[in-house]
């Protein structure tokens, strides 16, 4: 998607400090302040949401739907530490 440049939103739910190691140029909405920002996560696009292995995004997009009813929501599998593994692979890793 990102090689493409699809129109989607990328969104990393993990702390700021595991942002500051390594990131995926996404937008930085902790797990813990998604329910205080869901304004911010669109509903006309593709929305991507990913943490360090895929755990919490999971659990984020499964919330986001069951109380939000988004329809547009993706998990990115094995999280940031599968795209260091498979796709980037001079990306810091913790």
């Amino acid at each position: 998607m990102k090689d493409s440049k699809a129109n989607f939103q990328l969104i990393d739910v993990r702390e700021p400090h595991e942002f500051d190691i390594c990131n995926l140029d996404g937008e930085l909405i902790p797990q813990a302040e998604i329910p205080h920002n869901v304004d911010k996560i669109a509903k006309d696009k593709q929305v991507v949401i990913h943490c360090r292995s895929g755990a919490r995004s999971g659990n984020m997009v499964k919330w986001l739907e069951a109380n939000h009813g988004f329809t547009n929501l993706y998990n990115l599998k094995g999280g940031i530490l599968a795209w260091a593994k498979e796709i980037d692979t001079s990306m810091p890793t913790y």
